[in-house]
């Protein structure tokens, strides 16, 4: 099976991505395929601090409840309020309606610690 894995973007080994054009943070199309239904999100509030490889919040599925993990440093700038009335959207768009996050004050090297999509694209294939 082929997985959407935009260029735009960069990967964490446990399958979140962040996409600095617009800082914004989401689970990818394998991950929300491997989750199955996705439940229930809980994400951070705004100006909250993240840290790169720490954990930020959950989300559920009907299969599992699995911890989301920061691809980088930042202070969340907005959290996707559409998914409290509607978290189907991490399944059916997952790099679009279905983000989570959108981190500011990113540090500059942080982005060289994640996955290119050719490497993440390799690892899940």
């Amino acid at each position: 099976m082929s997985f959407d894995v935009p260029d735009d973007c960069y990967y964490l080994e446990s399958h979140e991505w962040y996409r600095p054009a617009d800082g914004r943070v989401g689970i990818t199309d394998f991950a929300q395929d491997e989750l199955g239904d996705v439940v229930f999100v809980d994400l951070p509030v705004v100006g909250e601090s993240v840290t790169a490889g720490e954990q930020f919040g959950v989300v559920e599925s009907i299969k599992a409840v699995s911890d989301l993990y920061a691809p980088v440093s930042g202070t969340v700038a907005a959290v996707n309020d559409d998914l409290e009335n509607a978290p189907e959207l991490v399944n059916d768009e997952p790099f679009a309606g279905g983000w989570l996050l959108e981190l500011e004050d990113v540090p500059e090297g942080d982005v060289d610690d994640l996955l290119a999509p050719d490497g993440y694209r390799e690892r899940t294939e």
